[in-house]
């Protein structure tokens, strides 16, 4: 299972301070988890052919081994507290979007 999650930050919030954080404490802390396969973040550069921002400042993609282990591990005390700072950089929520492959 893939879950392909959409998000933009406050307007004031310091970039770096997300980035530096994503990369020191989200990353990481989602990657222990025993259910993923892997987990990235990626920063939105704009839209293909056109000089428009894009609709989202970032991208997760996270793969998930086993969704039944992923729900008991996103309920333990360290991911609930990683999910409430990631919280706090939001603008709005995000969207978690399920996918599968068409093969």
């Amino acid at each position: 299972m893939r879950v392909v999650v959409l998000f933009n930050l406050k307007p004031d919030t310091d970039v770096a301070a997300y980035e530096d954080w994503a990369r020191t404490r989200d990353i990481p802390g989602v990657r222990a988890l025993p259910s993923i396969d892997d987990f990235q973040i990626y920063r939105t550069t704009g839209l293909l052919g056109g000089s428009a921002p894009a609709p989202y400042q970032y991208v997760e993609i996270i793969d998930i081994a086993d969704m039944e282990g992923f729900t008991t591990d996103v309920a333990g005390a360290s991911s609930q507290a990683i999910a409430r700072e990631f919280k706090a950089f939001l603008g709005a929520e995000p969207f978690f979007m399920l996918t599968e492959p068409l093969v």
